[in-house]
């Protein structure tokens, strides 16, 4: 069984990546390359790396990019291969390509006007998404993370933190609450679900971290960036320690990371957004396997 997408899909995720870079260039970002196998994926709860050798393939090039904003670098890209295990349904593949662009002086609000303006770029206005027309125009609906619990969950994650109820209820209740013909931006999450955003200066029972939502689609996790060498340290201690307690996979610190923030991060914001699922939304596509040339599908063993 052929089980590659028709072409003129194929055809429309290589235009749509053509609009992806013309509008990095055209903004004076610099497109790089990170190592796609490395020896320490960044330590967080329930992100999961697939073993590679005597290291891991990444989930994410964020740490990698950090150390080239410490390097001298300003505006950078990246698009690429991201893996992580135990993924595998209509919108998730264990392998899948991301985007990820980092901005020195910027915050999680100047990134956010990137997102919508290259959103803007590469898909019409209005979208029609699984039978809904979808308005992407400027400025996206915007809901605190707080709001949305207590409106659709009814209680407040922030001042009772409970790890395991938040997922719970933000996938069983407050996901299929939102709004379907407008983005829209959950904002401002709790402190402890951000494991490398930085806490709100005048409220740190929050971080400065946001997600957006278009067409019922998780689309693209970002904030302003945690600059703390020892902040950041003391979070993937915890990380660990909980990594720990489930029994999961505990990965060594990526001491060249911290050693990077201590020589100086510069205030910055950044971000990484699925590129499969912006692909979804351009192909009106309910399957990520629709919308990429090879997939896995559920209870295959590569």
């Amino acid at each position: 069984m052929n089980d590659i997408p028709h072409f003129h899909d194929l055809h429309k995720r290589s235009t749509l990546l053509k609009g992806v870079r013309a509008f990095f260039y055209e903004q004076d970002f610099m497109e790089v390359e990170t190592p796609i196998r490395i020896p320490a994926p960044a330590l967080e709860t329930h992100i999961d790396a697939p073993p590679s050798g005597r290291g891991w393939l990444r989930t994410s090039p964020e740490l990698q990019i950090k150390r080239l904003l410490v390097a001298g670098c300003e505006r950078v890209f990246e698009m690429g291969a991201c893996f992580r295990e135990s993924e595998c349904g209509q919108r998730h593949n264990p392998e899948f390509t991301m985007l990820e662009w980092y901005r020195l002086q910027a915050d999680y609000l100047d990134i956010l006007r990137d997102t919508e303006q290259l959103v803007q770029a590469v898909l019409p206005t209005p979208l029609m998404y699984q039978g809904v027309w979808i308005d992407l125009s400027s400025p996206w609906t915007r809901i605190t993370v707080r709001e949305a619990f207590l409106k659709w969950a009814g209680w407040d994650p922030v001042l009772n933190w409970d790890a395991n109820r938040f997922d719970e209820d933000l996938v069983a209740k407050v996901e299929p609450a939102l709004p379907k013909d407008r983005p829209c931006v959950l904002i401002d999450y709790p402190a402890p679900a951000a494991a490398l955003a930085r806490l709100k200066p005048h409220d740190p029972a929050v971080a400065e971290r946001w997600e957006v939502y278009i067409g019922g689609l998780e689309l693209a996790n970002a904030y302003t960036e945690l600059c703390d060498p020892v902040a950041q340290r003391e979070r993937f201690r915890l990380a660990a320690e909980e990594r720990q307690r489930l029994g999961k996979t505990v990965y060594p610190i990526d001491e060249a990371f911290l050693s990077a923030l201590e020589e100086g991060l510069p205030p910055c914001g950044g971000i990484a957004l699925g590129i499969d699922r912006l692909v979804m939304l351009a192909c009106d596509a309910d399957d990520i396997a629709k919308v990429r040339a090879f997939c896995q599908r559920p209870g295959e063993l590569f």
